[in-house]
């Protein structure tokens, strides 16, 4: 190849790392193909046919994220291979929200300076969370930023295309009073409010090595769970009971993200001794001294997404998620009310 410019490299990018980061990272990309990818990395464009057989009227459905301030921790970590399975998640649970199936991922890597085997790493946690939530990953970028970023930190963002058929789209709307939320666990933090986390802990390498009993484990290795993709719960689900909304608990917690799914004159209302809190949400609010509402409404507590369903079908439901491998349990029931969510 001829394609290399000395005068680039001279002011800070240099063309043959990038070629290089693309055949490294080859083999993951490999790992992620289905059926529907018709063109490799490497062009201008990803082409992906969907497969419409057995839907009447195919709905897309896009969702876009980044990984955020978290990636802070894996800078200070120099653990690069499970951000981007976060970039997934964050994606891919919104998209299975109303009911949809992720097809496929694109994501954008910037950085300060291009190391193959760096970038390599990331986009073997993005395979990992492609191979999680059955979609492929068809293409991205990478953009090498001197003196934008600095040469030892980056950005992770991306997105997810999915597909749900118009008449089995959830409506909200159908919900009523008698309802029940059930909620499905998180593995931790996830990837929100780590503004905030980062500021609690002061975080550095040291506090980072600090080992925590109730944890079993270090702080940084905790911060640094992935967020957990829920997309074969959730079609578990679907195949299961009727399901009428689904929310992902990211940023803004339980009284943000919620009332996103409810219809007008209907709140849910959390029974708090239900949630079954995480530890590290614990260690969180006593270490920065932190109200309780302002924890519920920033951080997922250790519930990562909330579906509700008619009270016949509660049973079945959680069977469904226990038998696609993750937890839930009963939060709590739908009432009429203005207020959105109810903790008590």
């Amino acid at each position: 190849m001829k394609s290399y410019s000395d005068s680039y490299k001279a002011a800070g990018v240099d063309v043959t790392a990038g070629y290089k980061a693309v055949e490294l990272m080859k083999a993951h990309v490999a790992r992620t193909m289905t059926s529907g990818v018709l063109s490799g990395i490497g062009g201008f464009g990803g082409l992906y046919e969907l497969d419409v057989e057995n839907i009447k009227k195919p709905v897309l459905v896009s969702g876009t994220d980044g990984v955020g301030t978290k990636l802070k921790i894996a800078f200070l970590m120099d653990k690069h291979d499970t951000v981007g399975i976060d970039c997934v998640a964050m994606c891919v649970n919104d998209v299975i929200c109303c009911g949809a199936k992720p097809q496929f991922f694109l994501d954008y890597i910037a950085v300060g300076k291009n190391i193959p085997e760096k970038i390599a790493s990331i986009v073997s946690g993005v395979a990992e969370g492609c191979i999680q939530s059955g979609c492929a990953l068809i293409g991205g970028e990478t953009a090498e930023m001197p003196g934008f970023y600095p040469v030892d930190e980056y950005d992770l963002a991306g997105f997810s295309v999915g597909v749900v058929d118009k008449d089995k789209i959830l409506d909200p709307s159908t919900q009523k009073a008698g309802d029940v939320m059930i909620g499905i666990k998180s593995s931790g933090v996830h990837s929100n409010g780590f503004s905030l986390v980062r500021k609690v802990f002061d975080v550095n390498k040291e506090t980072l090595n600090k080992y925590y009993d109730e944890l079993g484990a270090t702080l940084g290795e905790t911060l640094l769970t992935p967020t957990k993709i829920y997309v074969k719960a959730v079609q578990s689900l679907l195949d299961t009971v009727k399901v009428k909304s689904i929310s992902h608990i990211t940023g803004g917690g339980f009284y943000e993200n919620i009332p996103r799914s409810l219809p007008n004159g209907i709140s849910a209302k959390i029974q708090r001794n239900n949630v079954q809190m995480l530890p590290i949400f614990d260690i969180i609010a006593k270490t920065g001294n932190i109200p309780e509402h302002d924890m519920f409404n920033t951080f997922n507590m250790g519930v990562g997404m909330t579906v509700v369903v008619d009270k016949a079908d509660v049973n079945k439901a959680i069977e469904a998620v226990k038998a696609a491998g993750e937890d839930a349990y009963v939060l709590g029931e739908l009432v009429e009310s203005e207020e959105g969510v109810i903790i008590e």
